[in-house]
C-alpha cells in the first residue's frame, strides 16, 4: 500500500473542454510514455468545479463520466430522451462523453465531482462516505477527499487522518478495507484494466 496525501495547493486549475467554466484537478493519470499531458493521452481525472449558470457539457468522446454534487441542490442533466436528477447532494450519476447534455440549475449554483477514465481503460466508482462503516476495496487507485472538516479513515488497519479541502490518494496491489471513521467524504475508485 503506498498513500499520499494530495493537498489543495497541489492541485491544478485548468478550463473545461468547452471553455465554459473552470475546474479543479484533484488527480490523474495519463498514457505511459506521454510527453504532452492533454485530453487525448488522458487515462482518467478526479476533479471538482462549480456549476454557477444552465449550459452544455463538454464533448468528450471515449470517455466515460460519473459525477456527484456535494454543494448546493436542484441539479439536473438532461440528454435527448433521458435526465440525469442530481437534485439531491451525494446522489451518483453515470453518462458518456458523447452525450449531448445541457444543465439546468433548479435553485443555484452547485459544486460537483467528477471522476472521467478512458472507455476500456479503468473501471471507476464514486460513492459519499456519510456514516461510520467498512467496505472492500479491490486493487487499485482510490482518493478519499474530505469536504467539510478532518476524516478520519483506517485502511488495513492503518490510521489516517485527512484534513478538509486534502485528499488521501491510497494506492493498492492488493484488495484491502476501508473502515470510514468520521467526517463527510468522496471515494473516488479506479482499476485499470486496459
Amino acid at each position: 500500500m503506498k498513500t499520499t496525501l494530495l493537498k489543495p495547493e497541489d492541485y491544478t486549475r485548468a478550463p473545461w473542454k468547452n471553455g465554459g467554466g473552470i475546474f479543479t484537478d484533484i488527480a490523474d493519470a495519463h498514457r505511459p510514455g506521454t510527453e504532452v499531458k492533454n485530453w487525448d493521452s488522458l487515462l482518467w481525472r478526479f476533479a471538482s468545479t462549480p456549476i454557477v449558470a444552465p449550459g452544455p457539457f463538454s464533448h468528450m468522446p471515449g470517455i466515460d463520466r460519473l459525477q456527484m454534487v456535494i454543494g448546493g441542490r436542484g441539479l439536473v442533466l438532461k440528454a435527448e430522451g433521458q435526465e440525469f436528477d442530481e437534485r439531491e447532494p451525494f446522489t451518483t450519476v453515470r453518462f458518456t462523453g458523447e452525450m449531448e447534455i445541457v444543465t439546468e440549475l433548479e435553485a443555484g449554483p452547485v459544486e460537483v465531482v467528477n471522476l472521467m477514465a478512458r472507455r476500456g481503460a479503468a473501471e471507476i466508482a464514486v460513492v459519499a462516505l456519510k456514516e461510520p462503516g467498512e467496505r472492500s476495496l479491490p486493487a487499485g487507485t482510490h482518493l478519499v477527499y474530505a469536504l467539510s472538516g478532518d476524516c478520519g479513515i483506517r485502511v488495513s488497519g492503518e490510521e489516517f487522518l485527512v484534513p478538509g479541502g486534502c485528499t488521501l490518494k491510497v494506492e493498492l496491489a492488493e484488495a484491502s478495507r476501508l473502515a470510514f471513521v468520521s467526517g463527510l467524504a468522496v471515494l473516488g475508485s479506479i482499476r485499470l484494466t486496459g
